[in-house]
């Protein structure tokens, strides 16, 4: 027999105790974090969905690996362990570990991608777009037409654009792409997945074209699920099947652990090209650590490679999709304009539609982040402008990103279903007073990934 309601399959075994601040606390906190909430102490958060990225809860059988990790600085015992789940999971000939997504982005951005150089992507994210352009590449974004209407639901609005992509390399030329990317799921776009079809059609064109095609695979088991549900022809495969397969059509990827690695920290980087992998080593150990370890502690491999197996269970992420779900199915009762469908690790409120007053360069989406936190103790994170504006070449004016989006990203086997409840209660109370809201100006920021320090004041 089968139950409607779907448990979490795991028990609590540890308990970590919430400081519940009021709301003048709340105040005065953020008026000292200069109103960005990457700059709020952790301790000072009810409900933290800033990010799924190390915020997982480990199991009983990661804590055990903690516990055998190999901490010799060459040849662990963890890395071989952590290698051949990587290969069997993923299939790439060159396993490469690192601490976590970006320094696999750095190290093979350093390698391939030259000043003028395109990189095109379903959507890339922050750090992705910032190791792109830090060394003078254009990073472009080729995202699914579908994905422009954020509320019309679409089974795979992660897909990429495959004429666009044809388009781009018919304009740029081959020779000046050094490779083709998809993020799967598609964080800038609302979390959501890229249909086995979509990935192959990538693969197929770029292979035309003699370029490579790397995933970037932080989410790859969510993706995978997604495909079991809805694309015909997998819904009697694994999730373990769906996910070899789709690493199949790549020639490599980059991986932050930290999401669908269940790990607190590290990624890797893969390969199946036996020159590239000889330089990316040899970076490995100027910049990170010997390839046997790359910059982590063999507990830290143990528990990747543990969280790795974990993460394709498919009871686990039966309950991972509907817990996600179960959050957007709340809000867009109420009237609360998300990304729909629901995305495998977020919930994205769609700012702009919410708070159509305040003009995109005021930033709506920060607006809401900001409320959140005031009224309920919720952090979250802005993607829109504050994160994603782009400086015209001609003029230096901030041009608006796409969407003004809020992700609220859940943690993995973290909160229960009543945590998720009172985030349900916090998001409609800031959307009854939405009228109220009022934008935000940037008084300080940086060069690159301005978002994790600028300051903030009310306009």
């Amino acid at each position: 027999m089968t139950f409607r309601t779907i448990i979490e399959p795991f028990r609590i075994k540890v308990v970590e105790p919430i400081r519940l601040t009021t709301q003048a606390e709340r105040e005065a906190i953020l008026r000292d974090a200069y109103y960005n909430l990457f700059l709020v102490r952790a301790e000072d958060v009810i409900i933290d969905l800033l990010t799924d990225s190390g915020t997982s809860a480990m199991s009983s059988e990661q804590w055990a690996g903690v516990m055998r990790g190999d901490e010799s600085y060459a040849g662990s015992r963890s890395y071989y362990f952590f290698e051949a789940v990587v290969r069997e999971i993923f299939g790439f000939r060159h396993v490469i570990p690192v601490h976590q997504g970006r320094a696999a982005e750095r190290i093979l951005f350093s390698l391939v991608c030259k000043p003028g150089c395109v990189i095109p992507n379903n959507t890339h994210f922050d750090t992705t777009r910032a190791n792109i352009e830090y060394l003078g590449g254009h990073a472009v974004d080729l995202p699914c037409p579908e994905l422009r209407d954020t509320a019309t639901p679409h089974p795979f609005k992660g897909n990429m654009d495959t004429d666009a992509l044809e388009r781009l390399i018919a304009e740029v030329g081959a020779e000046n792409i050094p490779l083709v990317m998809m993020t799967l799921t598609n964080n800038s776009g609302g979390g959501q997945p890229a249909s086995m079809a979509n990935i192959r059609a990538v693969s197929q064109i770029c292979r035309k074209h003699g370029i490579p095609f790397y995933i970037d695979a932080c989410r790859f088991a969510e993706n995978a699920y997604f495909i079991k549900q809805r694309e015909p022809g997998y819904a009697d495969k694994t999730p373990l099947e769906i996910a070899r397969e789709m690493f199949s059509y790549a020639d490599g990827c980059t991986m932050s652990a930290k999401k669908d690695g269940l790990a607190n920290i590290g990624g890797f980087l893969c390969t199946n090209d036996d020159a590239l992998a000889q330089q990316e080593r040899e970076l490995l150990i100027l910049t990170e650590g010997f390839p046997t370890y790359g910059g982590l502690a063999g507990r830290d491999l143990e528990a990747m490679a543990i969280g790795l197996r974990e993460v394709l269970d498919e009871h686990y992420l039966q309950y991972r999709i509907r817990s996600t779900s179960y959050l957007g199915e709340h809000l867009a009762r109420e009237g609360v304009p998300i990304v729909q469908p629901p995305g495998g690790h977020a919930i994205y409120i769609d700012a702009g539609r919410m708070l159509p007053h305040i003009p995109p360069l005021q930033y709506p989406g920060q607006s809401v982040v900001v409320e959140l936190y005031r009224l309920g103790g919720v952090r979250s994170c802005e993607i829109g402008s504050v994160m994603f504006a782009q400086r015209d070449p001609e003029t230096g004016a901030e041009q608006p990103a796409p969407h003004e989006l809020v992700r609220l990203a859940i943690p993995r086997r973290v909160y229960t279903q009543s945590h998720v409840d009172y985030v349900v209660e916090v998001v409609l109370e800031v959307y009854r007073r939405r009228e109220q809201l009022r934008g935000y100006r940037i008084t300080w920021q940086t060069p690159f990934l301005r978002h994790f320090s600028c300051h903030f004041e009310p306009v």
